[in-house]
């Protein structure tokens, strides 16, 4: 019993609950595990295999309703999951409880049940994972007067749903809105913006509107790390990069407006990023308006709000020159989640020396470099200091000194 208690731990239920509603060769989706998950041991006494908790990463402390849930993700879910269709066009953001057997029992799958309804205040679907023969009758009946799906995890490892919710609507708040952000097209989480200036990505619009062949054309005009173009013109919203077409969003199709406007035509246009090839000045120096059409691409992507706001935040409170891990420690204390998801790394090493089984920050790891996401303290920074935003360019992790990297705004009000 003791054996069959250890394989179907809380760890090792969630595991594979995860692996189940969020597969590893799925093309959209993200979740993160609470950090209780991420510690070595578990419980009393009881250990958590390394592999298992490679799966569980990353993880996050992320507060759903009145707790934080074991699991939060935002996917479109397989039809057998679902007692009907989902609501609009958006992904759900899901939440799990999960609940194993331990050396001195058999799961608590109503308290998990009652644990999981609690998040649906905030999230569109919530699950129960437990092993698969602890489910009873009157469990699966609570389960549906309250409309939590139950997910049972076979010895083997398999998955199966024994009850199935209804997706909800919700209120949402800046922790669940920082695993939908990074669901989205937008998220930093395994994706990059590649390229450090937003003359890249501004120039997309008009490599897509040009009659030519669009990765020639951006080529030849603008920069050969086509893909890296194409994918930070998407994240800041400028394109809808289908992989049948690419597509112009509205903010593009004004990109794409304002170069006709002031050159003539496209062709024109990029004559003029032609030209800026190789330059190190300041975007907003090299070429004003442009400079000022960037400001407002890039002030548009969510996490730039954000950052600017508590950037004022922190001046109006007397912090002028924040270092970087003066930035995290301040952000995190307002909205945690989302702090991590945009700063630190997913790594399940990295997320463990940054934050405890609590969730709260270690700060003494925040001035390693290496623990930070690229796409946020070198890319996005160096946009944000090329769109006249900031007072200083990003450096890569690698090459990264926290305590001396100033995150100033430029203007203040």
């Amino acid at each position: 019993m003791a054996s069959r208690a250890r394989d179907l731990s809380e760890p090792d239920v969630l595991a594979h609950a995860k692996r189940r509603l969020f597969p590893d060769d799925a093309d959209e989706g993200y979740a993160v595990v609470d950090t209780q998950f991420s510690a070595d041991r578990w419980l009393a006494g009881g250990t958590i295999d390394p592999e298992v908790r490679d799966r569980l990463a990353p993880f996050n402390h992320v507060r759903v309703g009145s707790g934080y849930p074991d699991l939060v993700g935002v996917r479109l879910l397989d039809e057998e999951l679902l007692a009907v269709d989902r609501l609009g066009e958006d992904p759900p953001l899901i939440v799990v409880e999960a609940k194993g057997n331990t050396d001195r029992g058999g799961a608590d799958v109503e308290r998990g049940i009652v644990q999981a309804y609690d998040r649906l205040h905030e999230a569109n679907a919530a699950y129960v994972a437990v092993p698969r023969a602890a489910v009873s009758e009157s469990a699966r009946t609570l389960a549906r007067e309250l409309n939590v799906g139950i997910l049972g995890v076979g010895a083997d490892g398999a998955v199966d749903p024994v009850e199935v919710p209804r997706i909800v609507g919700n209120r949402t708040t800046t922790e669940t809105n920082a695993i939908r952000f990074q669901a989205s097209a937008q998220g930093v989480a395994d994706k990059s913006f590649g390229l450090n200036h937003p003359k890249n990505y501004l120039a997309y619009p008009l490599a897509v509107a040009h009659p030519d062949e669009t990765d020639a054309v951006l080529s030849e005009h603008v920069v050969r790390a086509v893909d890296s173009a194409r994918t930070g013109a998407a994240f800041l919203n400028l394109i809808e990069d289908d992989p049948r077409a690419v597509r112009l969003t509205p903010l593009g199709r004004e990109v794409a407006r304002f170069a006709r406007r002031e050159y003539g035509s496209i062709d024109a246009a990029l004559g003029a990023f032609d030209e800026w090839k190789r330059s190190r000045a300041r975007f907003c120096d090299l070429a004003p308006r442009w400079g000022m059409l960037a400001r407002r691409v890039v002030y548009a992507y969510p996490a730039t709000q954000l950052l600017v706001e508590e950037l004022q935040r922190m001046h109006d409170d007397d912090i002028p020159e924040p270092t970087l891990p003066q930035v995290v420690e301040y952000l995190h204390e307002l909205h945690p989640s989302f702090t991590v998801e945009l700063f630190v790394r997913g790594d399940d090493d990295v997320r463990s020396r940054v934050l405890n089984a609590d969730g709260e920050l270690r700060s003494e790891a925040l001035t390693d470099g290496e623990i930070y996401h690229s796409p946020t303290v070198f890319q996005l920074k160096a946009m944000l200091y090329h769109a006249g935003i900031l007072t200083a360019r990003g450096a890569e992790p690698s090459n990264l000194d926290p305590t001396s990297d100033v995150w100033r705004l430029r203007e203040v009000v």
